[in-house]
């Protein structure tokens, strides 16, 4: 399992681009939103990876986070969702809205992605909102490329995404207070919504306001 590539970008094409890695070149397709965040063609990158493996095909699916990478695996395992569905939703929503809007139940914002349907889209949140919390978990954590300009191989680091990091927090708390997981995720996700900047002190406030008792 190819699990991660650091490289050089040859070319960029309109859903994949190619990755010199020491000489060998891989295809790695990638949704818009990850596309249009890359570096030009002949600058370093780091992309997680996932291989999909099939009688007549291989493909590699690039993501810059893990947290990313792991809702593409999701929403891969739900029926009638294969890869282009995915990436058109991780395209339009993005990791962080990914995760709100399942954590709300929100399929409308799942089918605003290109070739959703309702029906997938209500498929899609009620297979996966139990999941939601275990992703949000994950703080998203990015790959990003650096080293020699010079070096074959470009190393890539990680480096903490601040607004997931203080919902993963916020999340984690919520856990040790004794909240369930789809309650606290939906909580921490609206809290978010409502204000994104807020940091993890701010939006356990906000999430515990939302979790009290109605009446």
């Amino acid at each position: 399992m190819i699990g991660k590539l650091s490289g050089r970008i040859d070319y960029k094409a309109t859903d994949h681009i190619l990755i010199d890695v020491r000489g060998v070149g891989y295809i790695v397709y990638c949704s818009d939103r990850t596309l249009a965040s890359l570096p030009p063609v002949g600058q370093a990158c780091a992309l997680f990876t996932d291989l999909v493996v099939r009688e007549d095909l291989m493909q590699l699916f690039g993501f810059p986070t893990l947290a990313e990478k792991e809702w593409h695996r999701l929403l891969m395992s739900v029926q009638g969702v294969g890869a282009k569905a995915s990436l058109a939703i991780l395209g339009t929503l993005g990791t962080d809205g990914t995760s709100r809007a399942i954590a709300l139940g929100d399929w409308n914002a799942v089918k605003a992605a290109k070739g959703i349907g309702p029906k997938i889209a209500q498929r899609i949140v009620l297979d996966l909102k139990d999941k939601a919390p275990s992703v949000m978990a994950m703080g998203g954590t990015v790959a990003e490329a650096t080293g020699d300009a010079e070096a074959e191989v470009i190393e890539p680091i990680a480096v903490a995404a601040p607004a997931s990091t203080a919902q993963a927090d916020a999340l984690s708390a919520l856990g040790n207070l004794g909240y369930a997981p789809s309650d606290a995720a939906g909580a921490v996700a609206q809290a978010a919504c409502e204000d994104p900047n807020a940091d993890t002190p701010a939006l356990i406030r906000a999430a515990l306001k939302l979790l009290a008792p109605k009446g």
